[in-house]
């Protein structure tokens, strides 16, 4: 199994052309493009040659030996009240779809949306929009499960596709050849479900993609595995029972964050070597 990790923090801080490089020489299989910054006036990724940059960074990870497995797309979506926001990520969600398939990824991420109200329809309506991109393009949407914020208790509850239950709906009420999984498996316990669980209801044929991190079930860490409360062993058997067939793909960047420069690649060595042993348990012989 491919070993692979957001270049979010190595970007932010080098450039995404050096971070392709160092995440290389690192030794990870593929990389996850983070698009958080997409729609920022400086972006190149939000000037009218952007098909140029993306075709660059392929170029430049086919140069080093890597490959891009997948992208996250800028977010939130949607704001309510917010119609020229609306409009800009509408194209932003577009574009993604596009940088995705010029950088060779299969999928990338789009968040769903929480809406007090219909939110059901809201996100099938949405995603549903995206699916003619989808197939000119060649890419898959990949839903993640989310979480939200209640103000008053102060703590987190579910939002969107957070249950096994909501989040199989959703799949299955959407073109599969559009659209698949992406759990996150941190965001699960967040809000009283385990990734196990939502692992084995998604099953082989829905979830395709991962973002792996570790947290204490309270707020959401986004660290390295092992350094928190998650269940590695359960998880790892759950992945390995539905054969899932995608990259294991690091969303643990906060792990990175306060090492410097001249440590970063050594802590993000560490990862690797997590990720290479989280994978080997999810191959492993029954």
């Amino acid at each position: 199994m491919k070993v692979s990790t957001q270049t979010q923090q190595f970007s932010q801080r080098f450039g995404d052309e050096q971070a392709i490089e160092r995440l290389a020489r690192i030794g990870y299989d593929a990389l996850d493009y983070s698009m958080f910054d997409m729609c920022a006036p400086d972006s190149p990724l939000w000037q009218s040659s952007f098909r140029e940059y993306a075709k660059k960074l392929r170029r430049k990870a086919e140069d080093a030996g890597i490959s891009f497995n997948q992208s996250h797309a800028p977010f939130p979506v949607y704001r309510q009240g917010q119609d020229d926001y609306n409009d800009m990520m509408r194209q932003a969600m577009i574009r993604s779809i596009e940088v995705t398939a010029i950088l060779g990824g299969d999928c990338v991420i789009v968040h769903p949306t929480y809406l007090p109200e219909n939110k059901k329809k809201f996100n099938m309506d949405f995603y549903n929009t995206l699916a003619p991109y989808c197939r000119e393009f060649g890419v898959k949407v990949a839903l993640e499960n989310m979480f939200g914020h209640d103000p008053v208790a102060n703590r987190l509850i579910p939002n969107v596709c957070s249950t096994a239950e909501e989040f199989v709906e959703y799949m299955d009420e959407l073109d599969p050849a559009c659209f698949v999984a992406c759990l996150d498996i941190g965001h699960a316990g967040l809000v009283g479900e385990t990734a196990e669980n939502m692992i084995l209801a998604l099953g082989h044929n829905r979830l395709k993609a991962l973002h792996v991190h570790d947290n204490n079930n309270i707020t959401d860490l986004h660290t390295l595995p092992f350094t928190q409360q998650l269940h590695w062993d359960k998880i790892t058997d759950a992945l390995r029972e539905i054969q899932y067939s995608g990259v294991f793909t690091f969303e643990a960047d906060n792990f990175l964050t306060r090492f410097p420069d001249e440590l970063i690649d050594d802590a993000s060595r560490l990862m690797l070597r997590v990720g290479r042993y989280l994978a080997e348990r999810c191959t492993a012989a029954l």
